[in-house]
């Protein structure tokens, strides 16, 4: 199965990290010294992504400037000899014609930013990446899903999964685990945010899939689910009565960043990942927790 194409649903509020997002996107709020949306395309460029589509919204637009050219910058990093940092703008900087960008003109939710993105996609498999959950892993987690991929039927929809503690699974939605292979299994039965107790596992669905142009017919009519929003997770469940699904449980260290608590470990995580920053930060942290 030839994975060419991801999904970027980006046109969301952040209202969990206001007021940093009252005026700043939340997929440009930076890790380290990186964007949040740079470290998911460079994750799905990793992969083997070659069309990155962008399901945007109002006070979007520099989303879209991060990806072009500055030739202000450009002209005055060259006058000044500031070769790494043109280097780095440069490795960054995408081919021309490999973005698209759509709209999605109301807040109606991820399976409805997923249908926008219908005609850009067309009649081909296709990957969803959500760019407030990072996973810190080498290769990424849709390298690891798309190589699961290659090993499945053609027609196969995949969605990465993460064991949560059981007494939290009614938070998120849950696959139920059927035949398993290693670390890809059938998926036999989605919940929504299951009732304490009743979850059929305690693997979660996560903020990647890889997903059959069918799903564009069952969102076409869905009813809005939880929240008065069309729900992606909805969708999969009636696609799932015509195609297989399949979890794939990742290797990696998965950080939230739409939250607060979960933004600043991320920021942590990663910045101790960096050898050039790690020894410092330590004694810094060290400093902290002693207070």
């Amino acid at each position: 199965m030839k994975i060419r194409k991801a999904v970027f649903p980006v046109a969301g509020l952040g209202t969990r990290v206001l007021p940093a997002t009252k005026a700043m996107p939340k997929e440009m709020l930076t890790i380290v010294d990186k964007p949040l949306i740079q470290y998911v395309v460079d994750e799905a460029r990793e992969a083997g992504i070659e069309h990155f589509i962008f399901v945007t919204g109002r006070n979007k637009g520099v989303i879209e400037d991060h990806f072009d050219r500055m030739f202000e910058l450009d002209a005055t990093l060259a006058a000044r000899g500031k070769k790494a940092e043109m280097e780095i703008l440069a490795r960054d900087q995408p081919e021309a014609g490999a973005m698209s960008f759509t709209r999605q003109q109301a807040p109606l939710g991820l399976g409805h930013a997923v249908w926008c993105a219908r005609d850009i996609v067309g009649h081909e498999p296709f990957a969803v990446v959500l760019p407030d959950e990072l996973v810190l892993n080498t290769p990424g987690c849709l390298a690891q899903m798309i190589e699961a991929a290659a090993r499945l039927d053609k027609n196969s929809n995949l969605i990465a999964v993460e064991a949560v503690p059981d007494h939290l699974t009614h938070q998120y939605g849950i696959c139920g685990v059927g035949k398993r292979d290693g670390n890809i299994f059938e998926v036999d039965g989605m919940v929504e945010k299951p009732r304490k107790g009743t979850a059929p596992s305690n693997l979660s669905i996560t903020g990647r899939y890889i997903l059959q142009p069918e799903i564009f017919n069952v969102l076409e009519t869905l009813e809005h689910g939880a929240g008065g929003e069309i729900q992606l997770t909805d969708a999969m469940i009636g696609l799932a009565k015509k195609q297989k699904f399949y979890g794939v449980e990742f290797k990696g260290e998965r950080h939230d960043c739409g939250s607060k608590a979960g933004f600043l470990r991320a920021n942590i995580a990663y910045a101790m990942a960096r050898p050039e920053l790690r020894d410092g930060l330590r004694a810094d942290l060290k400093k902290y927790l002693g207070k």
